[in-house]
C-alpha cells in the first residue's frame, strides 16, 4: 500500500515529473496523429492511383494483334462465381484539335506544367448498356404501380465493372470547373444543345474534371480529336472527328482526370477503324476489365486461375509449361506496384523516426528519476529502517515511471485520436488565423486532409510508450533498491 501512496506523492510534489509526462504526451499524440494521417494518405492515394482501373485487367494480345473476339473472353471470365462483372474496353491515344469556336484549346493544355508540354489524351472506349438501363428504369417505375413483380435487369458493363459510376457522381474539387452529366446511368446521352453535323448528331464524350477545367470547356461544346491509326498495309493514317462534351467525371487521380476521355466503345472503334489483316474484322477492344467480389481474398487466386483458363481455351498466348505470358492478366496493383511500395515504405520510415520521440521522452524520465533517487536517499534509508524491502523500494520508484506512462499515454492517445478525427477542421482554422493555406488541397487533389485511425496501431503505440517508459525507469529504480540503508541514513 505504501508503494502506491509514496510513488503518487513523489510524482505530484516534484513538478519536474510533469516534464516527463508532457514528453510522453507529445510523443504518443504525435505518433497517433501522424500515422493516422499517413494511413489516410495511403488509402486515398491507393484510390487515386487506381483511377479507372478494375480489379483485374486482361490484355489478350501480343505484338499488337488481337487474337479472339471479346465475347469469348468475357464468357470465360463471367463463368467464374467470384467475378461480379466483366466488360471490354478499347484504349487508344490521340490529341486535341481545335475547339468549336476556332480557338486552339490545346494551348492551355501545353501551358499546364502538369502535362509536360504535351497535349496527348487517352481515349477509352467503354460499354454502357444505355437502352437496357433506360428500359430497366421504366420497368422499375411502372411495374410496381401495376401490381406486377419487378426484377432488376442483370447488366455487366463499365458502370458495374469499374468506378466510373462513382466518378460521374463525385462532387467536383473546390475551385474547379466541372459539368456533371445529366444522368450518371446514361452518361453518353447527348446534351439538348448538341447540333447535327453532316446529317447526323455528333457522338458524346466524357472529359476528366481537370482537363475540363484546364481547357475551360462547357457542356454541349464541340471537341475535335485527332489520332493516327495503321491501315491494312501497315501505314499510318490520320483520323479526325468532332464530339460533343456530355459532362465530366472525377476519379480523384490527378493524371487520369487530366488526360482521359471516355467514349462509347463502338463509337471509338468506328472512329479508329482498326481492322485485322486476315478477315478484315473491326478490332473493337484492347483489354477486358474484371470486377471481383472480394478483392483481398480472391484477386490473387483468380488471376492465376483465369490465366490458366484463358490459356487452355486458346484465348491468350503463353507457354503450356510456364503459363500465360507476363502482363496478360494483371491486378490493378500490378500496374502501380512501385508507387504503392514507395508510399508504404514512407509510412514505415515515418513511424520509425517518430518513435525516436518516445526514446527522448524515456531519457527525460530516466534523468528525472535519477535525480529523485539522489535527493530521496535519506527517505530510502528511513523506509529501509522501517522494514521496507529492496523490492518494495524498487517498486515504489518504478511506479513513478508507471504513473508518468499512464498519464502521458492516456492524454496523448486521447489528443492524437481527437486530432486525427478533426485534423481537417483544425487545419482550416489555423489557416484562417495565420492567413496562409497550410494544406493546399489542389496539390494533392484531396477534398480534405485524409486520416484513418487504426485501433491496432493505437494499441501498439500505447504499449510501446509504456514499455519504453518502464524500461528507462527501471534503471534508477533498481539503483534505489540497491542503496545501503546505513549509507542512505548518513546522507546529508
Amino acid at each position: 500500500m505504501y508503494r502506491t501512496f509514496l510513488s503518487w506523492r513523489y510524482l505530484v510534489t516534484r513538478r519536474a515529473n510533469f516534464i516527463g509526462v508532457m514528453g510522453i504526451f507529445v510523443a504518443v499524440g504525435a505518433l497517433i496523429l501522424i500515422l493516422s494521417i499517413m494511413t489516410g494518405f495511403l488509402d486515398m492515394t491507393r484510390q487515386m492511383i487506381r483511377g479507372g482501373l478494375s480489379d483485374l485487367v486482361v490484355t489478350p494480345f501480343t505484338e499488337g494483334q488481337l487474337r479472339e473476339p471479346a465475347e469469348e473472353l468475357l464468357a470465360v471470365a463471367r463463368r467464374d462465381p467470384r467475378v461480379v462483372a466483366a466488360s471490354a474496353r478499347l484504349v487508344w491515344w490521340g490529341m486535341l484539335g481545335q475547339g468549336g469556336d476556332g480557338t486552339h484549346r490545346t494551348e492551355r493544355l501545353f501551358s499546364d506544367p502538369a502535362f509536360g508540354g504535351q497535349g496527348i489524351v487517352e481515349m477509352v472506349g467503354v460499354d454502357v448498356a444505355t437502352p437496357v438501363r433506360a428500359l430497366d428504369r421504366m420497368l422499375a417505375l411502372w411495374l410496381p404501380q401495376l401490381g406486377l413483380p419487378y426484377r432488376p435487369a442483370t447488366i455487366q458493363d463499365e458502370l458495374d465493372t469499374t468506378g466510373l459510376l462513382a466518378a460521374l457522381q463525385r462532387a467536383p474539387l473546390a475551385g474547379r470547373r466541372s459539368a456533371p452529366v445529366q444522368d450518371p446511368l446514361l452518361p453518353f446521352a447527348l446534351p439538348s444543345a448538341a447540333r447535327e453535323r453532316e446529317g447526323r448528331p455528333l457522338e458524346a464524350v466524357l472529359v476528366g474534371e481537370r482537363l475540363f477545367h484546364t481547357l475551360r470547356l462547357t457542356r454541349g461544346e464541340e471537341l475535335e480529336l485527332a489520332t493516327v491509326v495503321p491501315d491494312l498495309g501497315g501505314n499510318l493514317a490520320q483520323s479526325k472527328r468532332r464530339f460533343v462534351v456530355a459532362g465530366t467525371f472525377r476519379t480523384q487521380d490527378n493524371d487520369t482526370d487530366g488526360r482521359r476521355l471516355y467514349l462509347d466503345r463502338r463509337v471509338l472503334a468506328d472512329f479508329l477503324n482498326l481492322r485485322s489483316g486476315d478477315d478484315r474484322r473491326l478490332l473493337d477492344y484492347t483489354e477486358i476489365v474484371v470486377k471481383v467480389a472480394d478483392y483481398q481474398r480472391d484477386a490473387g487466386p483468380l488471376k492465376r486461375e483465369l490465366s490458366e483458363a484463358l490459356l487452355g481455351a486458346g484465348l491468350i498466348e503463353g507457354d503450356r509449361e510456364f503459363g500465360a505470358y507476363e502482363g496478360q492478366v494483371r491486378t490493378w496493383e500490378d500496374f502501380r506496384q512501385s508507387l504503392l511500395g514507395a508510399i508504404q515504405n514512407e509510412r514505415v520510415l515515418m513511424a520509425i523516426m517518430l518513435s525516436l520521440i518516445l526514446v527522448v521522452a524515456g531519457f527525460t524520465i530516466f534523468s528525472i528519476l535519477t535525480m529523485m533517487v539522489i535527493e530521496k536517499r535519506r527517505d530510502i534509508g528511513i523506509l529501509s529502517a522501517l522494514g521496507a524491502t529492496r523490492r518494495g523500494i524498487l517498486a515504489t520508484f518504478l511506479l513513478i515511471g508507471f504513473w508518468n506512462a499512464l498519464l502521458g499515454t492516456s492524454l496523448g492517445a486521447l489528443a492524437g485520436i481527437q486530432g486525427a478525427r478533426h485534423i481537417d477542421a483544425i487545419e482550416r482554422w489555423l489557416s484562417s488565423q495565420i492567413g496562409y493555406q497550410i494544406f493546399d488541397r489542389s496539390v494533392y487533389y484531396f477534398d480534405e486532409i485524409p486520416a484513418r485511425i487504426e485501433p491496432a496501431a493505437v494499441a501498439w503505440i500505447v504499449l510501446g510508450a509504456f514499455a519504453c517508459t518502464l524500461l528507462f525507469a527501471a534503471i534508477p529504480a533498481w539503483r534505489a533498491g540497491r542503496l545501503d540503508p546505513l549509507a542512505a541514513l548518513r546522507y546529508e
